[in-house]
């Protein structure tokens, strides 16, 4: 069987579709990676890549958008535009992918195809063949809500109708693959599939030691934009707080004012999904990524609301009572690392996750669609 996974042009959004790929992979079946953008960078392994986005340009893409809706924009930064922005921007995303995967499912002749809910235009291309779907969830979002709403932005309308699909619309898929943890998501429609995250890389000896106080882990978005860096705030913090602070990829001038702190330390890139359970806690940016990493590590996390995604699932891990969302304050770090509630709270939802049928569990279910 052929199997075309697709994924928005963004690191973020391939990796956790990554361990099902492999899985089909290692089950012998021939499988494509569509994608682009920084996502080509991505450690795929064995799985062969196609970029189907090199004419798409992310920040050209997000500038119009945000300049014909200025209100919706300034709402989106703060993480209060719902679905208005997202789907205005992945609808103009997937408007230009879309031609491409058409040509790539012609050419390849995939049996099915896997996408994401913010890569509609892989569900385009296979309706555009009557191919079956699997809509795999990748973020803490409803993932059959962000497809309605970006597959009905006006600019994805647009690449319907040239494909002949303005009155058919999109498929349902039929297979719903769902990775958040219902404690903390509630209950979603579709299959539960536990969300996996590639380890794998060097780690500093001293990292792999306790420490003294406990060790907090402060990690920063890798996408540039505003209030993607909370290590600033956690350096200024550091001397109010009985914890080792961890650095991961600071900035030359944050990891400068590290270097005068007794209480902060740094480290280059390491594997966070390898690294968070040696912590006591971590501190970050609000990724879906980050998010998922440390409920399935099992540490109380401070999550800081922001642009896109960032807010929504810094209220869903507060809500639980798995971590905090806020600002990085002396007295939030501190209650990271001494709240007995907020640990047994995150062990919960990692035992919750441990739980959910793995990736694997699924490819009879998938190589069936053939």
């Amino acid at each position: 069987m052929r199997v075309l996974v697709v994924s928005a042009p963004l690191t973020g959004h391939l990796l956790p579709m990554l361990p099902l790929a492999e899985a089909l992979w290692e089950a012998g079946h021939d499988v494509l990676v569509a994608t682009g953008g920084d996502a080509m960078g991505a450690d795929t392994g064995e799985l062969p890549v196609i970029d189907v986005a090199r004419d798409v340009s992310l920040p050209r893409i997000a500038a119009r958008v945000m300049a014909a809706h200025p209100l919706d924009a300034r709402a989106e930064l703060a993480g209060r535009a719902g679905t208005r922005m997202v789907a205005r921007l992945f609808g103009a995303v997937n408007e230009e992918l879309a031609d491409s995967l058409v040509t790539v499912v012609d050419q390849w002749r995939p049996d099915v195809v896997v996408h994401e809910p913010l890569a509609v235009a892989g569900a385009l291309a296979a309706a555009r063949h009557d191919l079956p779907t699997v809509l795999l969830e990748n973020s803490l979002f409803d993932g059959p809500a962000l497809v309605r709403v970006t597959a009905g932005s006006k600019i994805m309308q647009r690449a319907l109708r040239r494909h002949g699909l303005e009155d058919r619309g999109l498929p349902a898929p039929q297979v719903l693959l769902t990775t958040g943890p219902p404690s903390v998501v509630g209950e979603r429609a579709g299959q539960p599939m536990r969300p996996v995250q590639r380890g794998g890389g060097d780690i500093p000896e001293w990292l792999k030691v306790p420490s003294g106080p406990p060790r907090i882990l402060v990690s920063r978005s890798t996408v540039a934009g505003p209030g993607g860096d909370p290590m600033p705030a956690a350096v200024a913090a550091a001397a109010e707080v009985d914890a080792e602070i961890v650095l991961v990829r600071p900035d030359p001038r944050t990891a400068r004012r590290a270097e005068g702190s007794p209480h902060v330390r740094t480290v280059g890139w390491v594997p966070l999904t390898d690294v968070m359970p040696l912590c006591a806690a971590i501190v970050h940016h609000g990724g879906a990524g980050t998010s998922v990493g440390a409920l399935s590590a099992g540490v109380p996390q401070l999550a800081v609301p922001g642009a896109g995604d960032r807010r929504h699932n810094a209220e869903l891990i507060a809500r639980r009572g798995a971590g905090l969302a806020g600002r990085v304050t002396a007295e939030a770090l501190h209650r990271l690392v001494v709240d007995g509630e907020l640990a047994a709270n995150a062990r919960e939802v990692r035992a919750e996750l441990e739980r959910m049928p793995p990736p694997e569990a699924y490819v009879p279910a998938i190589a069936a669609l053939d």
